[in-house]
């Protein structure tokens, strides 16, 4: 199974869902890694105020953030490799990266006679 690992900017905490202002993307992306780890995705976060030697031993984030500074946070590795620098990857881009197939989700319509309204017109 892949390993992703995500590189944050400094935040005030390990997810950076507290404070008086929360950037809207983190709950969903906090979601998102849940959903990868529970589909057997082995996913390993680090933030640059909490853990900076993480950074620091990591050559190829090490690297980046010298040359283009805290832009190139979040960074997402892959299996060794960088696949995203400077946002947060969407649910399809982390499955796709990860080889993690996404259920399929179908919206059928509901019958009339199956509906609140019966098979006359709608109410």
């Amino acid at each position: 199974m892949a390993k992703l690992q995500v590189y944050d900017k400094p935040m005030c905490c390990s997810t950076g869902i507290c404070g008086p202002k929360i950037d809207p993307v983190l709950p969903t992306f906090a979601a998102d890694l849940a959903w990868l780890s529970g589909q057997g995705v082995k996913v390993e976060r680090f933030n640059l105020s909490q853990q900076p030697q993480a950074f620091v031993g990591n050559k190829t984030v090490f690297d980046a953030i010298r040359a283009g500074h805290e832009s190139v946070l979040p960074m997402v590795i892959v299996n060794g490799k960088v696949v995203s620098k400077g946002t947060y990857p969407s649910r399809d881009q982390l499955a796709t990266w990860c080889l993690v197939a996404r259920p399929i989700v179908s919206l059928q319509a509901t019958p009339a006679e199956q509906s609140c309204c019966g098979p006359q017109e709608c109410c």
